[in-house]
């Protein structure tokens, strides 16, 4: 199964355009991860939610890119604390908390919060859209085509490690308890 298809018509290129006519009938809004702040054109982004997180990657990204963004008359908004818990919950579940930046888990929050489709080709981001039901599209690319559970797993020995319980901002998932060697994500085998 495509679970990208609603974000674009299948058997054809993603691109910014090609979600158009979905985004026009979006009652609660869009919310842009950093790709479509790259990406799309200002007059696609207006009036889109985004969390201030984005303007420090931005800068890092595409300095001259992140001048602009006052120009697209974007919703500069941060999710609640309980919206961050039920997007923790969905990462957590899933195994993909260890891979997600704090950005990451804003822009997710924020789309759960506001009831909003999140825009974005993060696969790991469309992953969590999908187990956790939040609409989502993607910029340019096709997005995910099944959906994964992850385990955080030993190097070494193998050992397989809890999900931490927030996202970690340097994406360093740190070493194993029991014999040193580095942790990784694996993908969970069912």
């Amino acid at each position: 199964m495509n679970v990208a298809s609603r974000g674009h018509r299948p058997g054809s290129e993603a691109t910014p355009e090609s979600g158009a006519d979905l985004r026009l009938g979006m009652a609660a809004g869009e919310v842009l991860d950093t790709a479509a702040l790259i990406a799309w054109p200002l007059e696609r982004m207006r009036g889109s939610l985004v969390v201030p997180g984005q303007r420090v990657e931005l800068t890092r990204i595409s300095p001259d890119r992140e001048i602009l963004l006052d120009a697209a008359d974007l919703e500069w908004a941060s999710p609640g604390p309980d919206a961050i818990a039920r997007a923790s919950d969905i990462a957590v579940s899933t195994g993909d908390m260890a891979g997600l930046s704090p950005v990451d888990l804003e822009l997710l929050a924020l789309a759960v919060e506001r009831a909003a489709t999140l825009v974005t080709d993060d696969y790991r981001l469309q992953n969590l859209c999908e187990k956790g039901g939040v609409p989502w599209l993607s910029v340019t690319m096709e997005g995910v085509r099944a959906l994964w559970a992850w385990e955080l797993r030993c190097t070494g020995c193998g050992a397989v490690l809890p999900t931490p319980e927030s996202p970690n901002p340097s994406r360093e998932l740190g070493n194993c308890v029991d014999c040193g060697s580095e942790l990784g994500l694996r993908r969970k085998m069912d």
